[in-house]
């Protein structure tokens, strides 16, 4: 019985029939047929009963359906989900269809209702944005099905207690890649970076083909060619661009990187960008490298390029957990000297919000930049700047205005003052983190600086 349900259809047509009987008190004449239509009724239900409850087609279940979704979620990334219903009556049926996702995503609302023909086969697709890693446990799908009657409905069940792990935006890494690999990234934001001077390794001898730097001719190679009677006699050298360069993503698990936008936390935002570029980093023939820090060490990921390392950063990357202390910047640099020993790029994650702040650290970052290449990525506070942007009415506003324009006038200035010690700045907006971060990459590779 406790897949047994009253519908709404039923409760109406009894509060009829009882309206119908106190009328027939007053005119006797109605009474018969109120009767009969009650009978008529309750024999109607029993009908409906039987046949929600009557073997399926060929002696197949009656209802069937599952939930499909990946082995994992992607975190900050809209994710498929889909549901299969497949109707095995030998009749049409009206289901109306609720998906018990994990508390963490507070909706309500995931109901769907679908109309099915006999033996026929239906998707429902929706998408699920989880904003925080871990374990998130799906319970059961469940299917309330109503025959053409509709006065009775029969629950069934599926795709009970499912877990799936919520890991970092692999669904953004695989968009780059991807674009990466069609040469594409310009659609999310990454710029073509003209290549300064060579730079780069040198490849091979070529001929030379109209648009070709004059610089890049080899004069001694077309002299040789020249003087055995070879055609095309001008050669260029082709260069490739300098590999396993270390790049390492240093990753501040500290208060700062837990202010939120758009329910996902500065760290996974940066968690996520470490991901990708850790990926273009490889896809470019460097290695790849992490090291995550708080009041004390987190996880160190040597720099690597071999086949499977970039699941083992996946993994790191999923397990980061933090208690949002204190960060110790000392602590960074005495352990980027003690275990990174080769010049390499680093790429820091963290967040300042006063010049007074950034002094405190402003040590510890000259030290790293004087052995490796830094580049220290912080975050603008959007909703300062969509205030900053909407006009002010009132004095309050004004003042309010004012004080957050000193704000953001100080961000500014902490660029200014990184970049006055001879160490790169990036400041920007969360959701173009990955994009700007890729584009700096690219930079300091065509500038040779890795």
């Amino acid at each position: 019985m406790k897949s047994f349900f009253l519908t709404k259809r039923l409760f109406l047509l009894l509060a009829a029939l009882i309206a119908g009987l106190v009328v027939a008190f007053f005119w006797p004449v109605l009474l018969a047929p109120m009767q009969v239509a009650l009978g008529l009724l309750f024999l109607l239900t029993l009908l409906d009963v039987a046949l929600l409850y009557l073997p399926g087609a060929n002696g197949a279940g009656q209802v069937f359906g599952r939930r499909v979704l990946g082995e994992k979620l992607a975190n900050g990334s809209d994710n498929d989900v889909a549901i299969y219903l497949e109707n095995h009556y030998r009749f049409p049926i009206q289901t109306e269809t609720i998906d018990e996702i994990p508390h963490q995503f507070q909706r309500r609302d995931v109901l769907f209702q679908v109309s099915l023909a006999a033996g026929e086969t239906q998707a429902i697709h929706y998408r699920l944005r989880p904003v925080k890693r871990g374990e998130y446990q799906f319970g059961a799908v469940h299917v309330y099905v109503a025959s053409p009657l509709g006065l009775v409905r029969r629950r069934f069940r599926f795709s009970q207690n499912q877990t799936v792990p919520v890991y970092p935006s692999f669904l953004q890494m695989r968009q780059y890649e991807l674009l990466a690999i069609h040469n594409r990234l310009t659609d999310v934001g990454v710029k073509r970076i003209r290549r300064v001077g060579h730079s780069m390794e040198f490849e091979q001898v070529r001929p030379y083909v109209p648009g070709d730097d004059p610089r890049a001719i080899n004069w001694k190679a077309t002299a040789r060619r020249a003087g055995t009677g070879g055609t095309d006699a001008l050669v260029v050298n082709h260069f490739q661009d300098e590999r396993a360069q270390q790049v390492y993503c240093l990753i501040d698990k500290g208060r700062v990187m837990r202010m939120p936008f758009e329910g996902l936390s500065l760290l996974d935002y940066a968690i996520n960008a470490t991901l990708v570029v850790s990926n273009i980093a490889l896809l470019k023939h460097d290695k790849a490298g992490l090291f995550t820090f708080s009041n004390r060490p987190g996880a160190l990921l040597p720099a690597d390029r071999r086949s499977g390392h970039l699941l083992k950063l996946l993994e790191v990357l999923y397990r980061q957990k933090t208690k949002y202390l204190e960060t110790d910047f000392e602590l960074l640099y005495a352990t980027v000297r003690s275990k990174i020993r080769q010049r390499s790029l680093l790429i820091l994650f963290t967040n300042f919000e006063t010049l007074n702040g950034l002094h405190r650290q402003l040590p510890y970052l000259r030290r790293l930049a004087k052995d490796h290449l830094l580049l220290v990525v912080f975050f603008e506070n959007t909703e300062l700047q969509q205030f900053l942007n909407s006009p002010a009415e009132t004095t309050e506003e004004v003042y309010n205005q004012t004080i957050a324009e000193q704000f953001a006038h100080e961000k500014r200035q902490i660029v200014l003052e990184l970049q006055r010690y001879g160490i790169h700045a990036l400041l920007t907006a969360p959701q173009h983190l990955t994009a700007n971060t890729i584009n700096r990459y690219l930079e300091f590779k065509a500038r040779g600086l890795i």
